[in-house]
């Protein structure tokens, strides 16, 4: 037992603590007054009970810096909450209430520090469809600590520096949009006309194809200056190589002629371009882009790059799923690459594509080498015939389907293995016409690689593999996998903007429509009022 003059002492320190605690969270709400926002009123008296209730954002770089990556997720519109404290927290450095700022700022802090910590768990739902929930729990222990410690040893803004991705694409993500923003600051030109404009086409303006064309940085200065100068009237040389510039950052056929997708790319307002820039800045929080040997898919790019030993070795066209089928995003590896494979058909591309056809044309599994299998547990073979199709339909077949290797098999010629839950994987096609297309969504999920030849050469030499037992595996017919040594990482990502190797900002369409919820489902007077 505990002597009794113990007991008391514990019993009076906790007392003296339950007091101490009672008080800061007094003064918790009388500073907060009347903001809303607050979330963390216990983790916020203890801090501030713990640095003598004395002013946390003193230091104005640090405070700015916050504000910044703040902004920026305001800016994306990914959250209402956000957006909110954003904005208070410039009125009241406006009106210099400093302790309601600082409160204000430490809270947003806490809620800051818990999205952060989160979106390698729950990004992929928050940035494509859900968006960011209001109340965010506290940032976990750990991190919790890990502020603690900073605030001690005064390194707040290295901690706050922390908080925002170390990454080149997110850095040149942000100069982006301060460069978008700096055009945008007088007012926005406007530009239309009907019909398709090809050279020689008289023009009803042309000032405002050059003043727009300027801004976005596919005419330069001096370049829009030399045509104003010349009185240009008619579609020119100079303005259609502007645009093909301008095409081409926006994913379009570089043909110079200006019809309907590239009108509808010039009529997109400065503000969505800010927008999707910064939601797209938050995306590269999701997948690490600096690992040396990687294999990146972008299905909004509808294009895959092959990086061995911070080398880019291949760049290829791909073919994504389709919007009612979609590719998902997600991280893997390539284990193994399958010669000549046989197409095991999944369910639902069995029962929604494939039976409705085998039912009304008796020789389309003939024509196309499928063969009835008993289960996915058994390899019997069903002769076709045997099977009365008038009686069959597509939910009730109680056999599966599998396409046997050669010239029409759906895989093609190689298929990339890579581990993970929606059976997706890498593959060839026969059907190499696709990938001629602006838009290349076409497939039920998996990802077809123009250049998938070439690929199998370089992932297998890569895992030390002799050229000539590859040489060997492609020429002949029968199946074969082989497993790879050298197991390159695949991150298929979805990213509708970015800064490509030459500086230039790049803008897909967003054909999974991951980026219209931002706009729809958050208030969009309060992006308005912030972006102005």
């Amino acid at each position: 037992m505990q002597p009794l003059s113990t007991r008391a002492e514990l019993e009076q320190q906790f007392s003296e603590e339950l007091l101490q605690q009672k008080k800061a969270r007094q003064w918790i709400h009388e500073v907060a007054n009347d903001i809303a926002t607050i979330r963390y009123v216990d983790q916020l008296a203890d801090l501030y009970h713990n640095i003598g209730f004395v002013p946390l954002w003193q230091d104005s770089f640090t405070a700015n810096e916050f504000e910044q990556q703040l902004r920026i997720v305001a800016l994306s519109n990914i959250s209402s909450d956000f957006t909110q404290r954003y904005q208070l927290l410039k009125q009241y450095k406006q009106s210099n209430d400093w302790r309601q700022y600082d409160l204000l700022a430490t809270d947003t802090l806490f809620a800051y520090m818990s999205y952060v910590e989160g979106i390698p768990t729950y990004g992929r739902e928050w940035l494509f469809g859900a968006g960011v929930e209001p109340r965010l729990p506290l940032p976990s222990e750990m991190e919790l600590a890990r502020l603690y410690r900073a605030i001690e040893f005064e390194q707040l803004r290295s901690f706050v520096n922390s908080l925002k991705p170390a990454d080149d694409n997110y850095t040149q993500l942000l100069l982006a949009i301060e460069s978008m923003e700096r055009a945008a600051g007088s007012p926005w030109p406007g530009f239309y006309q009907p019909g398709i404009i090809r050279l020689g086409t008289r023009l009803k303006d042309p000032e405002g194809l050059i003043s727009m064309l300027e801004r976005l940085g596919d005419l330069q200065n001096f370049e829009a200056d030399q045509l104003r100068s010349a009185r240009v009237r008619n579609y020119n040389i100079d303005l259609a190589n502007a645009v093909k510039n301008f095409q081409k950052r926006h994913g379009l056929t570089p043909d110079g002629a200006i019809g309907p997708k590239t009108k509808q790319w010039l009529a997109l307002s400065p503000q969505s371009r800010v927008r999707v820039l910064a939601l797209n800045a938050q995306r590269t929080r999701i997948w690490p882009m600096n690992r040396p040997s990687m294999l990146v898919v972008n299905i909004p790019r509808f294009e895959m790059s092959l990086w061995l030993d911070n080398r880019q070795v291949l760049e290829s066209k791909v073919i994504v799923g389709r919007p009612s089928r979609r590719t998902p995003v997600m991280t893997s590896n390539v284990s193994s690459v399958v010669f000549n494979p046989y197409w095991n058909v999944p369910m639902s591309i069995m029962r929604k594509d494939i039976l409705p056809k085998a039912r009304y044309d008796r020789g389309y599994l003939y024509r196309n080498n499928f063969a009835v299998i008993r289960s996915w547990n058994s390899s019997e073979q069903i002769p076709i015939h045997t099977i009365d199709w008038r009686l069959m339909n597509a939910k009730s077949f109680p056999y599966r389907l599998r396409q046997n290797p050669g010239k029409n098999n759906a895989l093609g010629r190689f298929k990339f293995n890579m581990p993970n839950d929606n059976a997706i994987y890498l593959h060839d096609t026969p059907s190499k016409r696709l990938f001629a297309k602006e838009t290349r969504a076409f497939s039920s999920g998996c990802i077809r690689v123009e250049q998938a030849d070439d690929l199998a050469t370089i992932l297998l030499t890569y895992s030390g593999v002799p050229e000539q037992r590859v040489f060997e595996l492609k020429s002949r017919t029968k199946t074969k996998t082989v497993g790879l040594q050298n197991k390159v990482k695949v991150e298929v990502i979805y990213q509708t903007a970015w800064v490509d190797q030459d500086g230039l900002v790049n803008y897909r369409d967003d054909v999974y429509e991951y980026d219209k919820f931002v706009a729809e489902s958050q208030n969009q007077q309060l992006f308005t009022s912030l972006y102005h």
